[in-house]
């Protein structure tokens, strides 16, 4: 789609998309009129006003970073043979996209807090206009000043491929909704991106009988994100197996816990976003105040991927040092997979 916007005609997430990357900030600010009714000319930052609860920001954005600096995974280096050494280090990505749906402070914290204890250098947000002044004056908090009041799927593909104001990323973070997902997997074969999260899911996972108002508190908590979220009971009786085969085909984003039997089986779920134990550990606990990131895995991704941590704004360097001893060593193996492979400039190299 390489035409100006216009409102007569159909058009896919896609189309956005690939739109954004042809045509930049143009296309930018056309969608966005369509979209969120906005009426400026070129790409906004996001200004920051009015009043938001600055010590619960940065009480949140401090449980975070306690938690994610824990998790920073060490480098590795061993000497496997004789003349072989290898190293493993990670680094920090050098830029980040982090979307923050309409006017949720918190997922500005679960995404750019990981990414500055990373050591990340350049951090992108955007939200959409609506909500927008309230995500940059958490962002200022945390020291972030690139915020742009843009959203939906044309977000995605700014932070992606770049636009003339906006400079294109290496890995795209967030959550969003149904627009904002597809537009991340669209543009996956291109940067890489965290998880789709969301709509978001819950599996509360009871003794029978329990107490009904807790549980509908987790159920009704979690449908406050939107339309298309999802809640689950499964009531634990005498067939503690059962329960336990039920909640793991979910593979839901959260599950609660709630009663004796149903806690006993905390170290044994498997496909699950994150788990939260007991009657005083509500799931909106984990959304604003532990520490733990909600950024997490939606739509049964749950049995191949887990939440957000500090290792995704980090990747690794493999680094190979072999002396000529060892090199010596290694020559019969390198010739002969060689061989096999029909790879004769391989073979070559061991013999130097």
């Amino acid at each position: 789609m390489s035409k100006p916007v216009t409102t007569n005609r159909d058009f896919s997430i896609e189309d956005v998309v690939n739109d954004v990357r042809e045509r930049g900030d143009a296309a930018l600010v056309e969608w966005s009129q369509l979209f969120d009714k906005t009426t400026a000319d070129k790409p906004e930052r996001a200004v920051a006003y009015g009043d938001i609860p600055t010590a619960a920001v940065l009480d949140a954005a401090q449980s975070v970073r306690t938690w994610h600096a824990a998790q920073r995974p060490a480098d590795v280096m061993l000497e496997v043979s004789p003349g072989v050494t290898l190293e493993r280090r990670w680094t920090p990505l050098r830029s980040v996209g982090i979307y923050v749906p309409k006017g949720l402070v918190s997922s500005l914290i679960m995404s750019a807090v990981p990414a500055q204890v990373a050591g990340v250098e350049r951090i992108v947000v955007c939200t959409p206009p609506n909500g927008a002044p309230a995500v940059a004056a958490a962002a200022a908090l945390l020291g972030i000043d690139e915020v742009w009041a843009i959203g939906g799927a044309q977000a995605i593909a700014a932070m992606a491929y770049g636009t003339e104001s906006i400079a294109p990323v290496d890995k795209i973070f967030g959550p969003g909704g149904g627009a904002v997902n597809t537009a991340k997997l669209l543009v996956s074969r291109d940067v890489a991106i965290d998880l789709p999260a969301g709509p978001s899911e819950i599996v509360v996972v009871a003794d029978i009988g329990y107490d009904e108002e807790i549980i509908q508190q987790e159920i009704a908590a979690q449908m406050e994100h939107g339309p298309d979220s999802r809640g689950f009971i499964v009531r634990v009786g005498d067939d503690i197996e059962a329960a336990l085969t039920q909640v793991e085909s979910y593979a839901a984003e959260h599950v609660a816990l709630l009663g004796e039997r149903a806690e006993s089986l905390a170290n044994r779920i498997r496909n699950a976003g994150a788990v939260f134990v007991g009657p005083y550990s509500p799931v909106p606990a984990g959304d604003y105040a532990t520490g733990g990131n909600h950024v997490l895995p939606t739509g049964g991704w749950s049995k191949s991927t887990g939440g957000l941590g500090l290792e995704a704004f980090m990747k690794t360097v493999t680094v190979q040092r072999v002396t000529k001893e060892g090199l010596e060593r290694l020559a019969p193996t390198i010739e002969a997979l060689a061989e096999l492979e029909d790879m004769p400039a391989h073979k070559k190299t061991a013999r130097r």
